[in-house]
C-alpha cells in the first residue's frame, strides 16, 4: 500500500490547531517517569513511519536547519571537493550559541522538485538522526518532540498514536 501524499498546508492548519494540546501531553509524559514510556514511544512510531513517507514531505528541510558539527563539516566539505573553509563561508553561519547552521532556507541540498538531499549518503548527523523519536528518548528529550510535532508529520502522528492508545487502554504507563 502506498503511503499518502502528505500536504503541508493541512499538516501546517493541523499542527497549529493542536500545538498547545501536544505540546502538554509530552511535557506530561516527560513528568511521569513511567519506566515503559520509552517502548510505547518506539511502538507508536513504528506506527507513524507506516504512513509517513518523508519524500512527499521534505518539511524538515523546507523550513528548518540541521546543525553542522565539525565531523559534518569536515566529510561534506571534502564530498564536495572544498575546503572546510570554503564549504561554511559559502553554505554556513555560526548562530549565536556557537553551532554552524545553513545560511537559508529550504536547505541549499534540497531538490524541491524531487525533495531529494543533494549529499544525502554524507548528510550532517542532525539529518540522518531526525525526528529523533528512537534515538532520543521522550523523557529526557521531550523539547525536541515539542518543537518537532509542529514541522514532522511522523512526529505529529507518533503523539497522535500516543494519545490514542493511552486513552483507550492499548498503552498503560508503567511507574
Amino acid at each position: 500500500m502506498d503511503k499518502p501524499k502528505i500536504n503541508l498546508r493541512s499538516f501546517r492548519k493541523l499542527a497549529i490547531r493542536n500545538k498547545r494540546r501536544f505540546r502538554n501531553f509530552i511535557s506530561r509524559l516527560e513528568k511521569s517517569k513511567a519506566k515503559n514510556l520509552q517502548l510505547i514511544t518506539l511502538e507508536a512510531n513504528e506506527l507513524a513511519w507506516a504512513e509517513t513517507d518523508c519524500l512527499t514531505c521534505a518539511n524538515c528541510c523546507k523550513t528548518m536547519t540541521p546543525t553542522f558539527t565539525p565531523k559534518d563539516i569536515s566529510r561534506i566539505s571534502a564530498h564536495l571537493n572544498m575546503t572546510r573553509k570554503a564549504f561554511r563561508d559559502k553554505w554556513l553561519y555560526k548562530d549565536p550559541s556557537g553551532d554552524w547552521i545553513n545560511k537559508k532556507q529550504p536547505c541549499q541540498f534540497l531538490d524541491l522538485k524531487t525533495n531529494l538531499c543533494g549529499i544525502y549518503e554524507v548528510r550532517p548527523d542532525d539529518c540522518a538522526g531526525f525526528p529523533h523519536h528512537s534515538t532520543k528518548k521522550i523523557a529526557e528529550y521531550g523539547h525536541v518532540f515539542r518543537q518537532n510535532v509542529e514541522f514532522c508529520p511522523a512526529t505529529y502522528r507518533l503523539v497522535e498514536f500516543m494519545q490514542a492508545g493511552l486513552a483507550d487502554g492499548k498503552w498503560e504507563l508503567k511507574k
